[in-house]
């Protein structure tokens, strides 16, 4: 059954008229390379969403007034180089729109034309890579659009930082700005990195969060769950300070694949939009 609204919100609270924000989702899962299903986390993370209380408690507030668009799914790709290009065209359309414009993936080669068509809009981006894997490699698996290479352009194009990192090549490293990486064995035993990240931002930022930045013992519905890894807290209190302290420009979810029978990480990645949405809008 597709859902007419994000959170079964009233019609008045969901049209394109009177929204002010957007959610675009791309269900695409054609480069994964070990556990398959991000194709199928947005009807998860939906359902979900239907489920969840729409009063938020820390901030005191209900972020879907501001009004929230369910956008017409982007699918049907033929490549890679496809996907790419569609996602990369229809990620500049609708910033034309004045919207706040958020994404929902799929794996997280989506991301590519998301970031693409921001940094030509917007001078001078930071983009916040929240993530397990440096995503780093130029190509992989003979293209540049895979989810192995996600955050390889723009590393070139773009002020990147990269948060909860545990797991990569040897050969990502060289095309890493160690000074701007906060590795999660670092994030676990100091107290510096928050305020360090944040300044090095430039004002406008980009927000990728792959949800196997999550431990995976909250967090096991991704296509490859690394141990180790963040928190719900400490993720959220971070983003609440970006939010607070940066302009976001938008952000991309990805990486959701869900497990039958287990019902808490879509819950937990709808959450995790929700309060997104609230940080950015209180």
């Amino acid at each position: 059954m597709r859902n007419k609204t994000f959170a079964g919100i009233e019609d008045k609270y969901a049209s394109w008229e009177t929204s002010k924000i957007i959610l675009q989702s791309i269900p695409y899962d054609g480069t994964s390379t070990w556990g398959k299903g991000a194709d199928k986390g947005f009807d998860a993370f939906l359902d979900a969403a239907e489920n969840m209380e729409l009063y938020d408690i820390e901030m005191d507030t209900e972020v879907y007034k501001e009004g929230i668009y369910l956008n017409s799914k982007l699918t049907d790709f033929d490549s890679p180089e496809d996907m790419f290009n569609k996602t990369y065209q229809r990620a500049k359309e609708l910033l034309t729109s004045n919207k706040f414009i958020t994404f929902f993936g799929g794996e997280h080669s989506i991301s590519i034309g998301i970031i693409k068509a921001y940094y030509e809009a917007i001078q001078n981006l930071t983009v916040l890579q929240i993530d397990a894997h440096a995503d780093l490699r130029p190509t992989y698996e003979g293209t540049p659009y895979n989810h192995a290479c996600a955050l390889s352009d723009a590393r070139k194009n773009c002020n990147l930082i990269q948060v909860g990192i545990r797991s990569m090549d040897i050969s990502e490293k060289k095309n890493m700005d160690l000074q701007k990486v906060y590795f999660a064995h670092e994030i676990e035993s100091k107290q510096d990195w928050v305020e360090k990240s944040i300044a090095q931002m430039s004002n406008n930022v980009y927000v990728t969060l792959d949800l196997d930045a999550f431990d995976s013992s909250i967090m096991p519905s991704t296509g490859t769950p690394e141990p180790g890894g963040l928190n719900w807290y400490t993720v959220t209190n971070y983003l609440r300070k970006v939010f607070q302290e940066k302009n976001v420009v938008g952000f991309d979810i990805v990486e959701l694949a869900p497990i039958d029978g287990l019902s808490a990480p879509q819950y937990l990645t709808a959450k995790l939009y929700y309060k997104m949405l609230t940080y950015k809008f209180s």
